[in-house]
């Protein structure tokens, strides 16, 4: 049986570090890689950060002016998908920045941390993701986003 490989599994992950990539275009849909980490760097996400950073950024981004398809983590740990359609460039990275500032700054309880709300509601802790989303803040600002893996 010949099965064809995820786009992914084709990128050579040696190549390249934490940044923002494209990853497939599908007609309308734009794949975003937000890598937060070096992939196979030995440093990797706990699950109490993944769940509270995607619970607080994917409300952000999904009240951002972006149409917002899917936000989710990556299994290895070492970042998350970004779908969008119809969407510049430059409008997902200024809208991935505000989402990472308003995590942030949040101040209130996180977004979705009740049993009737989430499967896990008792792993999350806001001052995972706010951590997170400076981290990786931090990054977009200092680096110059080609969305190219190389």
């Amino acid at each position: 049986m010949d099965i064809k490989k995820n786009s992914s599994f084709c990128v050579d992950h040696r190549k390249f570090g934490a940044g923002l990539y494209i990853s497939r275009i599908d007609g309308d849909i734009t794949t975003y890689d937000m890598r937060t980490r070096k992939p196979n760097g030995g440093e990797y996400m706990d699950n109490i950060t993944i769940h509270t950073f995607e619970h607080m950024f994917s409300t952000y981004i999904r009240n951002s002016s972006l149409d917002v398809i899917y936000f989710g983590p990556m299994g290895c740990r070492t970042g998350f998908y970004l779908l969008v359609r119809n969407a510049e460039n430059s409008a997902v990275v200024a809208e991935i920045k505000k989402a990472c500032e308003k995590t942030i700054n949040h101040n209130d309880s996180v977004f979705g941390a009740s049993e009737e709300e989430c499967g896990n509601f008792r792993e999350l802790r806001l001052e995972a993701a706010q951590t997170e989303a400076k981290r990786y803040l931090n990054l977009l600002n200092e680096k110059e986003i080609d969305f190219k893996y190389f």
